[in-house]
């Protein structure tokens, strides 16, 4: 297949150096924070780079190693095909109105594979993020693939035929291990078929991936807003997201999910950037 360089312009406001800096938080990105590019690993075992040439006023970006095709997907990773203007717009005067000029233009960027992002809510699932990324990185590296310096998630059928044990050695629980094979065995045998997730609504994505064990609402949501990054979903129980409101609406405590709810209507349908920046602000 023919490998294609090209460049695009945004007319909108797009802030690539917010981006990068929460794509770098995961070890297992190739980011380049100094040289502005990232390189994204593919389905179809080929990576793609994405630089910035321009600046966040005038957004440009050189598009490098994509076949024929592929320009679309990493349009829609990075949220380079939608305008972020009338999100920005949309929380002029609400109570988030501050936070949303600050962040202005910071894009939510999908997970590059859906098995790894529904792999990686699974084993982040209670931990700290520091040894959740420590354990993700375990399991990539050790089932997974490395080309060019680019990481790619293992397929579905090689988790699929491994042993609780395997993972146990790696620092998984044996409850934790146990998902991440149940899971792969569906995905592996065509019962759960997350590709097809795209064209479905959000409802009913959410019913069908609680129905396995080890995925529950909050696991469902992460799924939802960075792997399929669907734009309306608020995930109430996230501590994070109660300490970054704290903090935002200068309260004493915690706010109770009545007191977010009642905001919620104002905010939709862009939920997912304000989870997304009132997790920025902490970062």
């Amino acid at each position: 297949m023919r490998r294609e360089l090209m460049q695009i312009s945004l007319p909108f406001m797009y802030d690539f150096d917010r981006a990068l800096d929460r794509l770098s938080l995961d070890p297992l990105h190739a980011v380049d924070l100094s040289g502005k590019s990232v390189q994204v690993p593919m389905p179809e075992g080929n990576s793609i780079m994405v630089k910035a040439l321009g600046t966040t006023e005038k957004p440009v970006f050189a598009i490098e190693g994509a076949t024929s095709g592929q320009e679309g997907r990493v349009k829609e990773l990075f949220h380079f095909h939608q305008s972020l203007e009338p999100i920005n717009e949309h929380f002029k005067g609400t109570s988030l109105a501050h936070l949303f000029e600050e962040h202005r233009g910071t894009p939510l960027v999908r997970e590059f594979s859906l098995y790894g992002s529904l792999m990686k809510s699974i084993i982040h699932q209670q931990l700290n993020l520091s040894f959740a990324h420590t354990l993700t990185s375990r399991f990539v590296q050790k089932y997974g693939e490395e080309k060019d310096g680019v990481w790619f998630y293992p397929e579905p059928d090689i988790i699929a035929g491994i042993d609780v044990k395997e993972l146990r050695e790696l620092q998984f629980s044996t409850r934790k291990a146990e998902y991440v094979i149940g899971l792969s065995q569906a995905i592996a045998e065509g019962r759960l078929d997350i590709a097809g997730m795209e064209e479905k609504a959000d409802e009913e994505i959410t019913a069908e991936l609680i129905s396995y064990r080890g995925i529950g609402p909050w696991t469902a949501q992460n799924f939802l807003l960075f792997g399929l990054g669907r734009p309306n979903l608020f995930p109430l129980a996230d501590i994070g997201l109660q300490n970054a409101l704290k903090i935002q609406w200068k309260l004493a405590e915690k706010p109770k999910a009545e007191e977010i709810l009642k905001h919620l209507p104002g905010w939709s349908p862009y939920l997912s950037y304000a989870a997304l920046y009132l997790w920025r602000s902490l970062e």
